[in-house]
């Protein structure tokens, strides 16, 4: 019986978890896009992704496991490096990482002030890396 109690609280636990970080991201995204001046709406379109689905994903109500449509979002919406960092942080997902050589072309890119997803992509090809993730639709 003790067991099965402490299972419980641990999954409340995680849960609870899980909503304070998605409030975090929710917060952390508003602030960042009001502060550049940047709707949702426009993130959404430059980033290809529908706004149905991104503000669901913004709001924490859908949760996503791939870690190129956050950082989509983040080009879209011209975030740092810093920035982007912390919102794939708050969401729950590995931060840009110097050591990972496809990172590093994101990091660059975002450095070199590139907003483009596509022009990110054609660095990335050219550097021999994975396009970042595009959905059916885009394809």
């Amino acid at each position: 019986m003790e067991d099965e109690e402490s299972a419980t609280l641990f999954l409340y636990i995680l849960e609870m978890r899980g909503e304070q970080m998605a409030s975090e991201f929710t917060d952390y995204m508003r602030k960042i896009l009001q502060r550049k001046g940047v709707s949702q709406q426009q993130m959404f379109r430059s980033a290809d992704i529908s706004e149905k689905y991104g503000y669901k994903l913004v709001s924490g109500e859908k949760h996503t496991r791939q870690r190129d449509l956050l950082i989509k979002l983040g080009i879209a919406a011209h975030f740092t490096e810093k920035e982007l960092s912390e919102a794939l942080i708050l969401y729950g997902m590995a931060p840009l990482y110097q050591q990972n050589a496809r990172d590093v072309v994101l990091i660059r890119a975002l450095n070199d002030g590139v907003r483009e997803i596509a022009d990110v992509n054609e660095l990335l090809e050219s550097a021999g890396y994975e396009r970042l993730y595009e959905s059916k639709r885009e394809k």
